[in-house]
């Protein structure tokens, strides 16, 4: 079938990256990504090549872009633009209408299209949250205890609550709603990428919480497949198994500062102000009761398993980066 796929934040790596491997397939006939900037070229700051794909410069919070969406006839939409730290010029607030409100104006173009038949929304297994009383790993289908409460995960709840009304309202297309653990490799930039490149990593006191990644090329690949195959549904994005922060630490060489939660949430204050780490609350909750995502649902709709698992992600993110264990020996 040949249609129009939108897919939404190509300025960052992984849009960039899903818009290019949907550039390539021909069975595609365009591929428009939009953002609020440009992406990165090619030659510059290792951006990726978004082949084919057309860029249009659009603020999802304006009503732009159901002009975009009905002048195209989309059939497919991507939304990728969910941004999980805010931006020293703008801040929380701009982050917030971002995501909140970005999202509310996608939706609703795609609720007055007649051509739309696909949305895949990526969400964030933050929507959990982090709590001394979680379950061992989190199903799709279980409420967390302590919902989030600030920031990105907070935005991602709202998210997909709009995203839910709008499959109720327009069940003749099909909605895919991906919740990812935290992206890994080469190319991902993100609060916990930076973490993990500081000399010295501060940790809680008394906590070794358990992490899970999901490499940037299973990430795109199953964003590839919800993009042209059907499958309905909120499915987790993990690899396989977990870490504890500890073993993190020790595979990146890199010392830990165990402080007590109060001291930690200061030195993340003064961190995020000097534009350093962000040291989000949710982050210090992470940090200390860390978070597990079962993955079966994914794996059985897809017929189809990561090829990185959490250690392998992280540890092809220490090789991009030239970190390694003292020594070179891994616990």
């Amino acid at each position: 079938m040949t249609h129009t796929v939108l897919v939404t934040g190509v300025s960052r790596h992984i849009g960039a990256r899903v818009a290019s491997v949907l550039s390539a397939d021909p069975d595609i006939s365009r591929v428009i990504g939009v953002d609020t900037v440009p992406p990165p070229s090619l030659t510059r700051d290792g951006g990726v090549s978004l082949g084919r794909t057309e860029f249009v410069r659009v603020d999802l919070r304006s009503p732009d872009i159901a002009q975009v969406i009905a002048a195209a006839d989309i059939g497919t939409v991507v939304h990728m633009s969910l941004v999980s730290a805010p931006s020293r010029s703008g801040g929380r607030a701009a982050m917030k209408e971002h995501n909140v409100i970005g999202t509310m104006q996608l939706l609703g173009a795609c609720q007055r299209s007649a051509t739309v038949r696909r949305v895949v929304v990526r969400s964030t297994t933050a929507v959990y949250g982090s709590s001394p009383r979680d379950p061992a790993v989190f199903t799709e289908d279980l409420e967390p205890h302590d919902g989030p409460s600030h920031g990105y995960a907070k935005d991602a709840v709202e998210v997909e609550g709009y995203v839910r009304g709008f499959a109720r309202r327009r069940p003749d297309v099909t909605v895919s709603l991906l919740r990812f653990a935290n992206f890994m490799g080469p190319g991902v930039d993100s609060p916990l990428t930076r973490y993990f490149t500081q000399p010295v990593l501060p940790t809680v006191l008394g906590f070794d919480p358990r992490l899970q990644f999901v490499h940037e090329d299973d990430a795109v690949e199953v964003l590839r497949r919800m993009a042209t195959e059907d499958h309905p549904g909120t499915y987790n994005v993990a690899g396989v198994g977990v870490l504890l922060l500890s073993q993190c630490a020790r595979r990146a060489g890199r010392p830990s500062l165990p402080l007590p939660a109060p001291a930690f949430k200061t030195l993340g204050s003064a961190a995020r102000g000097l534009g350093l780490v962000e040291y989000s609350p949710e982050q210090l909750r992470l940090m200390s009761h860390g978070r597990a995502v079962d993955t079966s649902r994914l794996a059985d709709e897809l017929g189809w398993r990561p090829k990185f698992t959490t250690a392998a992600a992280f540890d092809d993110f220490l090789r991009s980066r030239r970190l390694h264990p003292v020594g070179g020996v891994r616990h």
